[in-house]
C-alpha cells in the first residue's frame, strides 16, 4: 500500500468514526454552512461538534501550514480527504472569506507577525471576516476608493464609506482598501488594512435585495483608528495585494454558483428531479424540449466543476490564481442565473409564488434565488470588467 493509500485509508476510518450521523448526506456550497466567529450561533449541535474534530486534526484548512492551525497536508493528500468526505457528504467543518479570501492573501503576504495573530484564529473559526472593497463611486473602478486613511502616530484615522459589504453585520473583522495617498495615481496611492469591526466608530446598516433577503450591507467608519502594524505588505502598495485575493474571490465565488447548491431551498433538488416532479414522464422528462435543457444544463455544470477542480489542485500545489479567475466567474455566474431560470421554468404556475398557502417552501425559496440570482453578473466585479480582463491579461489583444 502506498502512502497515499495509506492516508485515505486513515481518513476513512477517522471519518467514519468522528462525522456526525446527523450531516451525512447533506452536502453544502461555499456558502452554505458554518462561517464562524463570535456571533455565529449553530443551529445543529453537531455542526460545532463536527468542527472542534476537524480543528483538532487540522482539516478546517488541510494545505496550510501546521503552525498557523492547518493540516499541513500535500496536495493529494487534501484531494483525498475531500473525496472521502465527498463519500460520506458531510459538509466542509467551516467555510467563509477567512478560508477562501484573506487566509491565502496572508500566507502569501502576510508577516509573520500577522500570519501567527490571524491566521489560527481563522483555522479554529473564532473570527468571521467581511470584504470592504466596493464604494458608492467605486464599484468596477475599484481602484477609484476615496475610502481616507491619515496617518497619525502608530495609527491611521479612517473615514469613508464602503457598500455592497457581504455579512458585514455578521463579521468580527473586515479586509479593507483605503486611500493613504490622494496625490498619487489611483493605484499607487492605495494601501490594504485589516480593521477590527469592534472599533469605535465602524457602523453598518443591511441593504434589502428585490428577492427579499440580503447578506449585504453598508459600512461606514467615522474617525476608526486602526493601527499602522494591520497594514498587509507595504503602504501605498495595495493594489498588488487586492488583485491577488480578487483571483481567489472569483474562484470562490464561480465554485458556489457555478454548483448550483447556494440557493435557500433547504432539500436543493437537482433539475433533472424537478423536471421529473413538474413534468412527468415515464422514467424521463416528458417535454422534449426542456429534457433537452436540462441535460445540456447538467452537462454544462459538470464540465465546468471538473474545471474548478483542476484549478483547486494546482492551487494546493503552490500555484496563485491568475486571469483565468475571471472566466470562472463570468460562467459559474451565468451558469447559476441559466439555472436559477430553467428552475422557474420547469415548476411552471408554481414557480411565480411569492408567498401564500399555495406554494411550499421550496418553490418560494427558488422563486427568491432566481431574483437573487440576476445580482451575479455584477457581484465580484461585473461580467463586462471580467470579459476586458480576459481580453488583455488572456488573450493579450490591445487596449
Amino acid at each position: 500500500m502506498s502512502d497515499l493509500d495509506s492516508f485515505r485509508s486513515d481518513v476513512a476510518a477517522w471519518l467514519e468514526t468522528n462525522a456526525p450521523e446527523s450531516l451525512r448526506g447533506r452536502g453544502a456550497s461555499a456558502l452554505e454552512g458554518v462561517w464562524g466567529g463570535k456571533k455565529w450561533v449553530y443551529a445543529n449541535p453537531d455542526a460545532k461538534l463536527w468542527l472542534e474534530r476537524c480543528v483538532e486534526q487540522g482539516y478546517t484548512a488541510p494545505t496550510w501550514p501546521k503552525e498557523y492551525g492547518g493540516g499541513g497536508l500535500s496536495a493529494a493528500e487534501a484531494k483525498a480527504l475531500g473525496q472521502e468526505m465527498g463519500k460520506l457528504r458531510v459538509p466542509p467543518p467551516l467555510i467563509g472569506f477567512g478560508l477562501t479570501m484573506i487566509g491565502p492573501t496572508l500566507l502569501q503576504y502576510g508577516t509573520e507577525e500577522q500570519k501567527l495573530e490571524h491566521l489560527p484564529k481563522i483555522c479554529r473559526g473564532e473570527i468571521r471576516w467581511c470584504q470592504g472593497y466596493s464604494e458608492p463611486g467605486s464599484g468596477s473602478d475599484l481602484a477609484s476608493v476615496q475610502t481616507r486613511a491619515v496617518r497619525d502616530g502608530d495609527d491611521f484615522i479612517i473615514n469613508g464609506h464602503k457598500v455592497w459589504t457581504s455579512y458585514a453585520d455578521e463579521a468580527d473583522w473586515i479586509f479593507a482598501l483605503v486611500r493613504t495617498d490622494p496625490e498619487a495615481k489611483k493605484q499607487e496611492g492605495i494601501t490594504f488594512l485589516l480593521i477590527d469591526m469592534a472599533s469605535p466608530g465602524v457602523s453598518i446598516a443591511p441593504i434589502k435585495l428585490i428577492s427579499g433577503s440580503s447578506p449585504f450591507c453598508e459600512t461606514t467608519f467615522d474617525d476608526v483608528r486602526v493601527p499602522v502594524k494591520n497594514v498587509i505588505s507595504k503602504i501605498n502598495a495595495g493594489w498588488t495585494v487586492a488583485k491577488a485575493l480578487l483571483g481567489h474571490e472569483r474562484t470562490m465565488i464561480a465554485d458556489a454558483f457555478g454548483g448550483g447548491a447556494s440557493g435557500t431551498s433547504k432539500k436543493r433538488k437537482g433539475l433533472s428531479d424537478l423536471a421529473r416532479d413538474y413534468l412527468g414522464g415515464d422514467g424521463e422528462v416528458a417535454d422534449p424540449l426542456l429534457r433537452d435543457e436540462v441535460a445540456h444544463m447538467e452537462m454544462d455544470t459538470r464540465a465546468f466543476l471538473l474545471t474548478l477542480q483542476r484549478t483547486r489542485d494546482a492551487a494546493k500545489a503552490g500555484h496563485q490564481p491568475g486571469a483565468e479567475t475571471s472566466f470562472f466567474k463570468i460562467h459559474g455566474t451565468e451558469l447559476n442565473m441559466r439555472r436559477s431560470e430553467l428552475m422557474v421554468r420547469l415548476a411552471g404556475p408554481q414557480g411565480l409564488g411569492w408567498e401564500g398557502d399555495g406554494f411550499d417552501e421550496d418553490e418560494l425559496a427558488r422563486t427568491r434565488d432566481w431574483l437573487r440570482s440576476r445580482g451575479n453578473s455584477i457581484e465580484g466585479g461585473t461580467s463586462e470588467i471580467q470579459l476586458n480582463i480576459i481580453a488583455k491579461h488572456v488573450l493579450g489583444l490591445p487596449d
